[in-house]
C-alpha cells in the first residue's frame, strides 16, 4: 500500500539555519542621518508657523537652519567636486534652493533641501548595513577550535592559527572550524549556509566538510585542508565584499544627464544676466530676468519627474509586502531580461515534510500504523527528519506509543523499542543490502526518482515500509515562474546547490528548462557574470548566505524576507518580507510602469521648461507668472507619479492572469 500526503500540514518550525548575529551600525551614528533628521525636524516646526502667517522672524530662522543643517553637507561636496572640474546637480539644487529663497520661495527651497539631504542619509544606511552584514558573516566561523596533537592530548586554540594538515576534533553540535577533509567519524552536517540543502547531510571518512557549518549527533575528526584566510565563509565574504564595489555604480534616468544639463545652466543664467549689461541694460532688470531664468529652468520638476512615480512604486510595493531598498533600486529591477531562482527557501519553503507514505506488502502494517511506528521511534530525535515525521503524524492525530532503549547512530538513523519491537529509522544506503528485486528497494528507488530523500522502516530487522520526505513546493512558484517568463521572453533558470536529481524534480514542476545544480556561492557569481558579459541584466532571487555574493554580483538581487539570512537580507537591492513569491513579477511590472510614467513627467516638465525660457528669453516673462508655471509643472508631474500609490496599480499574476 501507498499514499501520498496531499493535505498541507502546520508548518513545523523552521530548520535552524546558521545565521549571523545582528551587528547593526545605530542609525543616528551615521553624520548623514543626524542632518537630514535635524533638517527635517526644523522644517516641520517652520512649516505650520510660516502657512498660519507666524513672525517672519521666527519662520524665517527656523527655514535659515533648516538650509544650513541639510544643505551643508551636499553643498561642500559640491564645491568639492567643483575642484576636480565636476559640477553635480546636488550643488546645482542647493544653489536653486538658496536662488528660490532671495525671490520669496523660502518652503519650495527648503523642501528641496530637505528631499536631498534625506536622499543621502538613506544611502549612507544601506551602506552601512550591507557592511556590517558582511562583518557580521565572520562569526559564523568559530573563533577557537579543538586541535588533536600526536601524542593524542587535546589543545584549545584560536581557530584563526590553525594550519593545513592540522586535526581538529569536531564534537556535537560544534561549528566545524575549518574547511577540510572527514579522517574518523561519522555525522550528518548542517551546510545550509555554504550550499542552501535543505536537510544535514551525512559525513563519513572522505568527505569535505566547511567552515562554520553546525555538526549534527556524532563526533568527527577533521584534516584542515585549507588555510582559515580561503576557508569557505572568508570567500563568501570577499565575493560580497568584491561584487559590492565593482558593481557598476547606479544613478537615476536623469542623473545621467546631470552633468551636462547643470553646466549648461550655470551657462545660459550667467548669459542671460551678462549679455543685456554689455549692451547697456540695467543691472537690477539684468538681474530679474537673470533670477527668473534661473528659476524656470532650474531642473525641480525635472527631478521630480523621477522621484514622486519611483517612490509611489516604493510606496505601494511595501504595501504588498516587497520593500525596495532606494529609488534606484525600484528603476532597476524594471530593466531585468533573465531570472535566476535559488531553490531551497525561494522556490520552496525550507522545511522538511513527509510527503509520502509506503507500507509494504508483509509487514501487517496500514500506513497510519506505518506512521505511528516510525514516528515513536523518531520522537526523541533532533533531526529535522525526525521533526518532519514526528510532524506528520501529530496532523494525523495519531498517539505515538512509548519507546525505550534509544540510540541515534549518526548518519544513518535511529532505533528504538517499540511495543516490544526493535525498531530502526534510516537511510536506506546504510540499512538496506543493495538488491535491487526487492519490494523496499523498488519504492526507495520510485521515491528518489521523484525528488524525495526515502527513509526505510525496519521492524525486528525487517523493512516494513518506505516514508518519502521532501521540501514543500511555494503555493505560488508555478505561476510565479510562468509570470517572470512572460516578462522577460525566457523561462528563469533554477540556480540550486542541492543534488541534481532533487533540483531537476522540482524544476519540472515549477516549468523550468534550465538547471545548474550542486553549486557553490562562487560557481553562482560566475554563472550570473557569465550571463552580464553576454549583455543581460539578472535578476537573482534567493534567501541564503550561500546566495549573497551572487545577489551582490548581479544586476538586482531579490530576497526572501521571512527565512532570509541577514547576509542576504542587507546585501539584497528588495526583500520580499511576507515571502510571497508572486510578489516578485508584480513588483518588476510596477516598476516598469514607473518607468514609463518618468518618461511622461520628463517630456512634460521638458515642455514647461521650453516655453518658459523661451518667454522669458524673447520676452520678458513676470517673475510670478515664471514661479507660478514652474511650481505648477512641478505639482503636475507630481501628481502624475503619485498615480502608483493606487491599489489598482499593483500588478496581479495569477494563473489566468497574463
Amino acid at each position: 500500500m501507498s499514499s501520498v500526503l496531499d493535505q498541507r500540514p502546520a508548518r513545523p518550525a523552521a530548520m535552524s539555519r546558521s545565521v549571523a548575529p545582528r551587528r547593526r551600525t545605530r542609525l543616528l551614528a551615521l553624520p548623514e542621518a543626524r542632518w537630514a533628521l535635524a533638517a527635517l525636524v526644523l522644517f516641520l516646526l517652520a512649516l505650520p508657523v510660516y502657512l498660519l502667517g507666524g513672525p517672519a522672524w521666527l519662520w524665517g530662522t527656523l527655514f535659515a537652519a533648516t538650509y544650513a543643517t541639510g544643505g551643508w553637507e551636499p553643498g561642500w561636496e559640491g564645491l568639492k567636486a567643483l575642484k576636480d572640474k565636476s559640477l553635480d546637480v546636488d550643488l546645482l539644487m542647493v544653489v536653486a534652493a538658496l536662488g528660490a529663497a532671495t525671490i520669496g520661495q523660502v518652503l519650495d527651497g527648503a523642501l528641496l533641501i530637505v528631499i536631498f539631504a534625506t536622499s543621502g542619509a538613506l544611502e549612507a544606511v544601506a551602506t552601512a548595513r550591507t557592511a556590517d552584514s558582511v562583518r557580521g558573516l565572520l562569526d559564523l566561523a568559530p573563533t577557537t577550535a579543538t586541535r588533536l596533537l600526536p601524542d593524542g592530548t587535546e589543545e584549545t586554540i584560536d581557530a584563526q592559527t590553525l594550519a593545513v594538515g592540522d586535526t581538529v576534533l569536531v564534537r556535537p553540535g560544534e561549528r566545524v572550524g575549518a574547511d577540510g577533509q572527514v579522517i574518523d567519524g561519522t555525522s550528518d552536517v548542517d551546510q545550509a549556509t555554504i550550499t542552501g540543502e535543505p536537510l544535514p547531510v551525512a559525513k563519513q571518512v572522505g568527505d569535505e566538510v566547511f567552515a562554520g557549518t553546525v555538526n549534527g549527533t556524532g563526533a568527527l575528526r577533521v584534516r584542515v585542508e585549507r588555510d582559515p584566510s580561503d576557508s569557505a565563509i572568508a570567500r563568501i565574504v570577499r565575493m560580497v565584499e568584491e561584487a559590492s564595489e565593482t558593481k557598476a555604480p547606479t544613478q537615476l534616468f536623469i542623473e545621467k544627464i546631470e552633468q551636462r544639463y547643470s553646466i549648461g545652466m550655470v551657462l545660459a543664467t550667467l548669459t542671460v544676466f551678462g549679455i543685456p549689461l554689455v549692451f547697456g541694460d540695467e543691472l537690477q532688470p539684468a538681474l530679474l530676468r537673470a533670477m527668473t531664468f534661473m528659476i524656470v529652468a532650474s531642473p525641480c520638476a525635472v527631478v521630480l519627474s523621477t522621484m514622486p512615480p519611483l517612490l509611489s512604486a516604493i510606496a505601494n510595493a511595501g504595501r504588498h509586502g516587497v520593500l525596495a531598498k532606494s529609488a534606484v533600486v525600484m528603476e532597476r529591477l524594471g530593466q531585468i531580461d533573465t531570472v535566476a531562482l535559488d531553490k531551497t527557501g525561494t522556490l520552496t519553503e525550507g522545511t522538511p515534510y513527509v510527503t509520502d507514505l509506503r507500507s509494504l506488502h508483509g509487514g501487517g502494517l496500514d500506513d497510519d500504523g506505518l506512521l505511528r511506528l516510525a514516528a515513536s521511534a523518531e520522537h526523541p530525535s533532533e533531526h529535522p527528519l525526525a521533526r518532519a515525521v514526528v510532524a506528520a503524524a501529530r496532523d494525523r492525530g495519531l498517539a505515538l506509543a512509548d519507546v525505550g532503549g534509544f540510540t541515534s547512530m549518526p548518519g544513518q538513523g535511529v532505533t528504538a523499542t517499540v511495543d516490544g519491537h526493535t525498531v530502526t529509522v534510516g537511510a536506506p544506503a546504510r540499512l538496506l543490502d543493495r538488491a535491487t528485486h526487492e519490494p523496499h528497494q523498488k519504492a526507495v528507488a520510485e521515491l528518489e526518482d521523484a525528488g524525495r530523500t526515502a527513509v526505510v522502516v525496519l521492524r525486528d530487522g525487517i523493512p516494513v515500509g518506505v516514508l518519502g520526505i521532501g521540501d514543500r513546493l511555494r503555493p505560488d512558484a508555478v505561476a510565479t515562474v510562468a509570470a517572470l517568463t512572460r516578462l522577460t521572453g525566457r523561462a528563469p533558470v533554477l540556480l540550486t546547490g542541492d543534488n541534481e536529481r532533487a533540483a531537476r524534480h522540482l524544476a519540472a514542476e515549477v516549468g523550468i528548462t534550465e538547471v545548474r545544480a550542486g553549486l557553490l556561492p562562487q560557481d553562482k557569481v560566475a554563472a550570473v557574470k557569465e550571463w552580464e558579459a553576454q549583455g543581460r541584466r539578472v535578476l537573482v532571487v534567493g534567501d541564503g548566505v550561500n546566495d549573497a555574493p551572487a545577489l551582490a554580483a548581479a544586476h538586482s538581487g531579490i530576497a526572501m524576507g521571512r527565512a532570509g539570512s541577514d547576509l542576504a537580507l542587507e546585501t539584497a537591492d528588495a526583500v520580499v518580507v511576507r515571502d510571497e513569491l508572486a510578489t516578485i513579477p508584480s513588483v518588476v511590472q510596477l516598476s516598469r510602469t514607473a518607468r514609463r510614467l518618468v518618461i511622461q513627467n520628463l517630456a512634460i516638465a521638458g515642455a514647461f521648461i521650453t516655453v518658459l525660457v523661451a518667454w522669458d528669453l524673447i520676452g520678458t516673462l513676470p517673475l510670478p507668472l515664471g514661479v507660478a508655471g514652474h511650481e505648477g509643472s512641478t505639482v503636475i508631474v507630481g501628481l502624475n507619479g503619485l498615480r502608483l500609490l493606487r491599489e489598482a496599480s499593483w500588478p496581479r499574476f495569477t494563473k489566468d492572469a497574463s
